[in-house]
């Protein structure tokens, strides 16, 4: 398997998975209430779930230019800054929905081959507070990359949920019932 077919498939459902868990959510609750949720967050020292959908974008969208060699565009940075302010400014909905949009799109404008470049190229992540990981390309994507995308996704679910939107494992992994094999879903 390929790091463009790893990556690119599963950073495209799970943005629709959040999309999915968004609509749940504007479906639940009257329009003032659901926008509030951007705001939600699961304890005082965690960001907002307005947070939790930017990073999520800049995760898929960083993951790509990281692996490709290309320096991150000055998009990259203005949806970092929109994520990182979202505690005082969590926008809308239509917001969160364009930044997933957005995301989706970009990932569906890759070629198929798009991150298929040496699996061993080295990788410097560098952090914001002084730390260097060196890392592999695929070392990135497996260590870095898809678990900092799930976080940001998982902590989005577990927000909505901890606030009361009835949402369970089927709406986070949609994607799954594609496979179903016919005549297996139970009956309720």
């Amino acid at each position: 398997m390929t790091l463009t077919d790893l990556l690119v498939p599963t950073y495209t459902q799970m943005l629709r998975t959040l999309l999915g868990l968004l609509d749940k959510a504007k479906d639940q609750l009257p329009a003032a209430e659901a926008e509030a949720l951007l705001s939600a967050r699961l304890a005082p020292d965690m960001f907002p779930l307005a947070t939790q959908i930017a990073f999520a974008c800049v995760q898929a969208r960083e993951g790509v230019h990281r692996l490709r060699g290309e320096d991150f565009p000055a998009s990259l940075e203005t949806l970092l800054n929109a994520g990182r302010n979202a505690g005082e400014h969590p926008g809308t909905l239509a917001d969160a929905r364009a930044r997933i949009d957005e995301t989706i799109a970009f990932l569906d404008a890759l070629a198929p081959d798009a991150l298929d470049g040496d699996p061993d190229r080295p990788i410097a992540h560098a952090l914001p507070m002084g730390m260097i990981f060196d890392l592999t390309a695929e070392q990135y994507a497996r260590d870095w990359a898809l678990p900092q995308f799930y976080f940001h996704v998982m902590t989005a679910y577990a927000i909505l949920r901890h606030h009361g939107i009835q949402i369970g494992k089927a709406d986070y992994v949609t994607h799954m019932f594609a496979y179903l094999r016919p005549g297996t879903m139970p009956q309720s």
